[in-house]
């Protein structure tokens, strides 16, 4: 008996080890180093929130909030309130939540979450090549805002409070 509790501990710290708190360079750039700024890669897949495709190429000229998420991961559910807000806010002035799940088990889980918490922005299901094309995701959640030209101008990693994302978003709606 007490081996199943030592290897369920294990198990647990193994799964939130996975789940990045902010770090010293959250809400920097991902290219912060060369100055320039990175565009978001192309990619086109079916939204499980309402069965549409997402196609970033339609996506032009709108302000985006990319998260990177699981449905175990604490942190990433806890965002799911703001981002349903912002969403909500914001929408009609150009932007939009898009939710990129890195879940390996299917979309079952994914979308009995999507109908417990309600969400209102697209999500879809991100596979390994996607996040390597985000330079490589290492924990999460990972969120990327970019501006109305698709470069990325912030990367946050770990949970990010409501009123951060807010202000960083209304900037990026007011420079058009």
């Amino acid at each position: 008996m007490k081996h199943r509790y030592v290897i369920l501990i294990f198990a647990l710290f193994f799964m939130l080890a996975g789940c990045k708190q902010p770090g010293p360079d959250s809400g920097s750039s991902p290219s912060v180093a060369t100055g320039e700024r990175m565009q978001i890669p192309a990619f086109r897949l079916p939204s499980l929130t309402d069965n549409t495709m997402v196609d970033t190429a339609e996506l032009k000229g709108r302000v985006l909030l990319l998260t990177f998420f699981a449905t175990w991961c604490p942190p990433c559910i806890q965002e799911i309130p703001t981002l349903n807000d912002l969403q909500q806010t914001f929408q009609k002035k150009g932007f939009t939540v898009l939710g990129l799940s890195v879940d390996e088990g299917g979309t079952d889980l994914l979308l009995k979450l999507i109908e417990k918490y309600e969400i209102a922005y697209p999500v879809v299901l991100a596979d390994p090549d996607l996040a390597r094309a985000f330079g490589g995701i290492s924990g999460i959640p990972v969120t990327f805002l970019t501006n109305r030209q698709g470069e990325i101008v912030k990367k946050y990693l770990g949970y990010v409070g409501h009123d951060v994302l807010e202000g960083d978003i209304k900037k990026m709606l007011a420079e058009g």
